[in-house]
């Protein structure tokens, strides 16, 4: 067998190999000229609970704060094939069942002078009547001003939507930073945050990378990637490890960086 088809076997086995890893949803990682391959479908990229109380959703998984009355950290993963536009009836916010302690009441919030801000958004979840009602669950909400909610943040929501259609999927890592002394609303003491986070991880070839950004509780139309932050920034408010379960040498090097121009801001 001459060189040339020796070359062309070698060239076509490659190149199925990599198409089947990409058809069983699979992402390789270089490290000290190694090949790793990491299952993306079966891979747990939730972050640690501070609280010890992690709930399951179908459409989101969330660790809930009984001190602060709502979550920590909500998270899920947004597809392509997530991203509808079609109208579903909003439901009317309720406790969490799943919440042993109870969510707070929506009544918190009424006459409070903050809306009942979305940390996983309705607009993310319209696939389903199930997974679009759950975002309604009082445990995914968080207190934010007007301003802010309609404003920059809503902003950041549709530009997530933007890059999941993008990249095809997205990992997505939200919440308040839920500190000490914050302002409270309501009966139960709902902390208002005076910051809030999201982290996004593109798990699509070639390309790993995540990005996160670290809002002030304002209104601002500064544009978004002036709130870049690295994931360690966060991470150090928090006292949330993020992507614990990646391995060391990625996850290192994903959340030390604040770099943001492999995203596309347009």
């Amino acid at each position: 067998m001459s060189k040339k088809s020796i070359s062309a076997i070698i060239l076509i086995i490659t190149l199925s190999f990599y198409l089947y890893l990409d058809k069983k949803d699979t992402f390789l990682s270089d490290k000290n000229n190694t090949t790793e391959i990491i299952n993306i479908i079966d891979f747990n990229y939730l972050p640690t609970s501070t609280t010890g109380q992690i709930i399951k959703h179908e459409g989101y998984n969330l660790s809930y704060s009984e001190k602060h009355e709502q979550a920590e950290w909500v998270a899920y993963s947004l597809d392509k094939k997530d991203i509808l536009y079609t109208d579903r009836k909003r439901p009317y916010f309720i406790e969490d069942p799943k919440v042993k302690t109870n969510s707070a009441h929506w009544r918190n919030y009424k006459k409070s002078g903050y809306d009942r801000g979305h940390l996983c958004p309705a607009g993310d979840r319209r696939l389903s009547k199930e997974s679009y009602d759950e975002t309604f669950y009082t445990s995914n909400i968080s207190p934010q001003k007007h301003s802010f909610n309609a404003g920059i943040w809503n902003k950041l929501e549709q530009k997530t939507r933007y890059w999941a259609k993008k990249y095809n999927h997205l990992y997505v890592i939200t919440g308040g930073v839920l500190e000490n002394n914050l302002k409270t609303i309501g009966s139960e003491n709902v902390s208002v945050p005076n910051k809030f986070y999201k982290i996004l991880l593109d798990y699509t070839q070639p390309e790993i990378k995540a990005i996160a950004f670290l809002l002030p509780h304002q209104e601002s139309d500064k544009p978004l990637y002036k709130f870049v932050v690295s994931i360690d920034k966060i991470e150090e408010l928090t006292g949330i490890d993020f992507f614990k379960n990646l391995p060391d040498y990625l996850e290192n090097k994903l959340e030390a960086s604040s770099n943001y121009k492999n995203w596309s801001f347009r």
